[in-house]
């Protein structure tokens, strides 16, 4: 019976142990995320897209934010599939069909900045 006591009490010994020790915390960085400097470069829009977000140079986070302003000002999403925009007859000049999906737009979109 002692021998039992010993070894539980040791299998104690060793669990409490194994939980004191200290765990390694994760380091936080304190600064805050730069943006790319890519993605703030102003750029010029073509003629078709400037039909429907303005001439002005604005970044190309700014173009695809204001394009869709644009889609969802005009209802222009797609009820069912919320994914695709049905184009009307400035984006269907922009895009080249009358339905693109998210995905697309932004790939056509680049083809229309300089």
């Amino acid at each position: 019976m002692a021998k039992a006591k010993k070894a539980t009490k040791k299998a104690a010994a060793k669990k409490a142990t194994k939980k004191a020790a200290p765990k390694k915390a994760a380091k936080k960085t304190a600064s805050k995320r730069k943006p790319n400097p890519a993605f703030m470069k102003p750029l010029t829009p073509s003629a078709t897209l400037a039909a429907v977000i303005g001439a002005a140079s604005m970044p190309r986070t700014q173009v695809v934010k204001k394009l869709w302003d644009y889609i969802k000002k005009n209802k222009l999403q797609d009820a069912k599939n919320r994914r695709n925009i049905n184009a009307d007859d400035k984006l269907k000049a922009l895009f080249g069909k009358s339905t693109v999906s998210m995905f697309e737009m932004t790939k056509i979109v680049s083809k229309h900045l300089k």
